[in-house]
């Protein structure tokens, strides 16, 4: 089943609870999207509110994914908030449902992040990653290009420290 998304929802009390529900199941199944398991929805909330305002208050954009009537994919355009990096975006809270993950629903969100940067004039995408899962090779699959790391910049424990890894989408089109 393909995705459909939609772009700027209306951040109703239901889908802010959607979202709240995807991003605490995608961190307990060991998601790098801000928390280290087990986290509960009361734990994502306070990370989410000032989230959703962002969104809500602007400047930043929110693009979900279904699968028929079913949350399963989001991400987030977050502005840079500063007119000498206006050009360029930086895409968070990357996710897809980990009982979807595998059927092309990454890849798919990815693509239409791409498509409605070009269509938003930025030239360039920008994520980070936390090393260790693997997340650099799927974007790189998708032609993001490491650009540098953060040597121990995220401490899941206190004897796990990893880094976290800037990846690159240039959006301009070839010479």
């Amino acid at each position: 089943m393909s995705l459909r998304f939609v772009l700027d929802p209306d951040l109703t009390p239901q889908l802010r609870a959607e979202i709240v529900d995807l991003w605490a199941d995608v961190s307990n199944a060991g998601g790098a999207v801000g928390f280290v398991p087990p986290v509960t929805a009361a734990d994502v909330q306070a990370t989410a509110d000032p989230t959703f305002a962002g969104i809500a208050d602007g400047p930043d954009r929110l693009l979900v994914g279904y699968s028929g009537d079913r949350l399963v994919a989001l991400l987030i355009f977050s502005d840079n908030r500063f007119p000498l990096k206006a050009h360029w975006c930086v895409l968070k809270r990357v996710m897809v449902h980990p009982d979807t993950q595998g059927a092309g629903y990454g890849s798919a969100l990815m693509a239409e992040a791409a498509r409605l940067g070009r269509e938003f004039g930025h030239e360039a995408l920008h994520v980070t990653v936390r090393d260790g899962l693997g997340l650099d090779k799927f974007y790189g699959r998708l032609g993001y290009r490491e650009i540098g790391r953060l040597p121990g910049a995220l401490r899941l424990a206190t004897d796990d420290d990893r880094d976290e890894i800037l990846m690159w989408l240039d959006l301009t089109p070839a010479d």
